[in-house]
C-alpha cells in the first residue's frame, strides 16, 4: 500500500480524496495554483506545494510541474480526481515511467474508452447497442450533410475527445450544419486540443442513466448500480439520483450486464462509469465511458454503503476488491444537487468573496464542498463549489430531506443556483419522476 499520495486536483474533489487518504493512514500532498493559496484543500493536507500560476494550463494541467512536485515530495502515487488530467493517457504513462503509480485505469484503457469513436466501435463489436451514428470522424461539412440524410435529423455533433458538454451541438436543420461544425471544431480544439468530431442521432425525450463499475485489472469487475443523471443544463449534469425511477430489476440486470461485459473485455482497473441513454420504451444505448471518478459518486456511496474513493486507492495499491457482485444491494434513495457559483438564470459564473456560509445538517445529509466564510471564489475554474447529497428510505422522503436541506443552505456574497434547485424539486413533473435530458428546458 502507498505511504504518500499527491492529489493532482483542487476544490471539493481534492478534499474528498485527502479525507479518504487520511482514513487509510496515507499521507497526502496537496498542489495548488497561486489563485488557490488559501484553498481549503491546502489546509487539510499533510503537505502542500505550489505548481504554477492561476491559469489551469500553468498549474493543474501542467504535467511536468506535477511530476516534479511528486518527485520532490517523494510520493508513491498520484490521484488525478476528475477533470484536468484524469483522462489523459499521456499523463498516466508519464507517471508510470517516472515510477509513480497513477491511481486510475491503465493508459491503454484511457486511450481506448476516452476516445468516443474508439469506444463506440469497441462496444458495437461486443454486440451492445450504441447510439445510431458514425464510427469515423467527420471529414467536412459535406460528409456531415450526407450523414444527416442517412440517419435523419435532429443530430448531435460531439467531440471525439470530449466531455463535460464541450464541443456538443444539436443540429435541427440541414442548413445549420456548416456553422455548427465550425463552432464545434473550435470548441473541441480549445477544450481538448483535438478537432475530431463525430455525429449521433439526437433523441428528444430520453433519460441519461449511468452504471458505476469498479474493476481490479485482472478480470474482476462489479457494478454498483445505476444513477439517474437526466436533469441537465447545457449538457452538464445538475441533479443526480440513485436508483432511477425508470429502471426496474429486469432492466437493471440488463444494463448491469452490458456494463460488465464492456469493462471485463478490457480487464478494466479502477473506477469508471458506463453511460447510456434510455428511451421511453426501455431500450438503452451506449453513449460513452468515463474512465475516472465521477462528480456524482456520492449518491452511489449512500445507496451501497461503499467508500468508492477508498476502494479505488486500495485497488491501485495492489489490494483485491473488498466486494463481489453478490454483496451489492441498493438500499433506499439518494439525491445530489450540484451547488454552483453562478447566476441561476443565465449560468454566468459568479466569483467574489463569500460573506455568509451556513451549510445544512441533520441525519443522512452530506456536503462535499471546499468553500468557507471569507473564501474568495476565483474566476479561473469550474463553478462547482459544493455538492449537497441526501439519503432516505424512499424517493419521496429523500426529496423532502433535500428540500429542507436546500432551505438551510445559505451562501451570501456570490450568486448560486440554489434557487433553481428548489424550483426543480418543487415541480410536479420532478416529483412524479417524469424527467428527461430536456427537463429543465421543457418544465422550468
Amino acid at each position: 500500500m502507498f505511504t504518500k499520495v499527491l492529489v493532482a486536483n483542487r476544490g471539493e474533489i481534492a478534499i474528498r480524496i485527502i479525507r479518504a487518504l487520511k482514513e487509510l493512514g496515507i499521507r497526502s500532498v496537496a498542489v495548488y495554483s497561486t489563485a488557490d493559496k488559501n484553498a481549503l484543500h491546502t489546509r487539510i493536507a499533510d503537505e502542500k506545494v505550489c505548481i504554477g500560476s492561476a491559469q489551469s494550463k500553468n498549474s493543474y494541467l501542467n504535467a511536468p510541474a506535477l511530476i516534479s512536485a511528486a518527485q520532490i515530495k517523494g510520493v508513491d502515487a498520484i490521484h488525478p480526481g476528475y477533470g484536468f488530467l484524469s483522462e489523459d493517457a499521456g499523463f498516466a504513462e508519464v507517471c508510470e515511467a517516472a515510477g509513480i503509480k497513477f491511481i486510475g485505469p491503465k493508459p491503454q484503457d484511457i486511450e481506448l474508452m476516452g476516445n468516443k469513436l474508439k469506444a463506440r466501435e469497441h462496444v458495437n463489436k461486443l454486440g451492445i447497442q450504441v447510439m445510431p451514428g458514425t464510427f469515423q470522424e467527420i471529414e467536412d461539412e459535406q460528409h456531415a450533410i450526407r450523414i444527416a440524410k442517412e440517419i435523419g435529423l435532429p443530430l448531435m455533433v460531439k467531440a471525439a475527445e470530449g466531455g463535460g458538454g464541450r464541443g456538443m451541438k444539436i443540429i435541427y436543420e440541414e442548413d445549420q450544419i456548416p456553422n455548427i461544425i465550425k463552432i464545434a471544431r473550435a470548441e473541441a480544439k480549445t477544450a481538448f486540443g483535438n478537432t475530431s468530431l463525430y455525429i449521433e442521432k439526437y433523441f428528444e425525450n430520453v433519460r441519461h442513466v449511468e452504471i458505476q463499475i469498479i474493476g481490479d485489472g485482472n478480470g474482476g469487475v462489479v457494478s454498483l448500480g445505476e444513477r439517474e443523471c437526466s436533469i441537465q443544463r447545457r449538457h452538464q449534469k445538475f441533479i443526480e439520483e440513485s436508483p432511477s425511477v425508470a429502471v426496474d430489476d429486469k432492466l437493471r440486470n440488463k444494463m448491469n450486464d452490458a456494463a460488465l461485459r464492456i469493462t471485463k473485455h478490457i480487464n478494466y482497473r479502477g473506477v469508471g462509469t458506463i453511460e447510456f441513454l434510455l428511451d421511453e420504451k426501455g431500450k438503452f444505448y451506449f453513449m460513452e465511458m468515463n474512465t475516472r471518478l465521477q462528480v456524482e459518486h456520492p449518491v452511489t456511496e449512500f445507496v451501497t454503503g461503499m467508500d468508492i474513493v477508498a476502494e479505488q486507492i486500495n485497488i491501485a495499491g495492489g489490494q483485491k476488491m473488498s466486494v463481489s457482485q453478490k454483496d451489492i444491494k441498493l438500499k433506499g434513495h439518494a439525491i445530489e444537487c450540484r451547488i454552483n457559483a453562478e447566476d441561476p438564470e443565465t449560468l454566468v459564473p459568479s466569483s467574489g468573496i463569500i460573506h455568509t456560509y451556513i451549510q445544512p445538517g441533520g441525519p443522512w445529509v452530506r456536503v462535499d464542498g471546499h468553500v468557507y466564510c471569507g473564501y474568495e471564489v476565483p474566476p479561473y475554474y469550474d463553478s462547482l463549489i459544493a455538492k449537497l447529497i441526501v439519503w432516505a428510505e424512499d424517493r419521496d422522503s429523500a426529496i423532502r430531506r433535500m428540500q429542507r436541506s436546500l432551505d438551510e443552505f445559505i451562501i451570501e456574497g456570490i450568486k448560486t443556483n440554489i434557487p433553481l434547485h428548489k424550483k426543480i424539486l418543487a415541480s410536479k413533473e420532478f416529483l412524479l419522476g417524469n424527467i428527461s435530458t430536456r427537463f429543465i428546458e421543457k418544465f422550468i
